[in-house]
């Protein structure tokens, strides 16, 4: 397997957490009130599984790796708007908790939240596509066979260590509190 197989799929997972955004964005709109238990499943997900996790192996391995290529000047820029979009996507998350804060406070709108929530819902389709069809594969050209096993062992083993970074934050954000 190609170390872009695991990533594809991780794509696939969060095409489906949209999906369930969207319904979710009409069920809001319709009603007026927002699920803020859901607002922070959401958050919680992307910063972790999306960003964290999925970003994580992208900025991390495969383009740390990628940056001792000598690419295309396509693939450079790609790869430069690529890392500018996980910004981006952190930056509309941070302002989705905020716009909530605001709205638990009785100082903003649920149409507020939900204007981040879509935003997010438009920036993943366009940012996942990108890397699928016009980056992932030619990239995978770069490496040897050897150098793409190596990719993908340090890819499983990111992985492996990611479920105790996200609940050590949490025992110290608990811990912070004073909880």
């Amino acid at each position: 397997m190609k170390p872009i197989g695991p990533m594809m799929w991780e794509h696939r997972l969060i095409e489906q957490m949209l999906r369930v955004c969207e319904k979710e964005i009409e069920k809001v709109k319709e009603s007026n009130k927002l699920d803020v238990i859901f607002i922070d499943a959401v958050v919680d997900f992307i910063r972790t599984y999306a960003d964290r996790t999925h970003h994580g192996k992208e900025e991390d391995i495969l383009f740390r790796d990628l940056e001792k290529k000598q690419l295309s000047p396509e693939h450079a820029r790609i790869m430069k708007e690529l890392v500018d979009e996980h910004v981006h996507s952190r930056e509309t998350v941070k302002q989705l908790v905020e716009a909530k804060e605001r709205y638990l406070r009785g100082e903003g709108t649920a149409r507020e939240v939900v204007a981040h929530l879509e935003a997010l819902a438009r920036f993943y389709p366009l940012h996942i596509e990108k890397e699928d069809k016009h980056f992932f594969h030619p990239c995978m050209e770069y490496f040897t066979k050897e150098e793409q096993d190596r990719m993908l062992a340090e890819f499983y083993e990111f992985d492996r260590k990611m479920i105790h970074e996200k609940y050590r934050d949490v025992v110290e954000r608990m811990e912070a509190r004073g909880a």
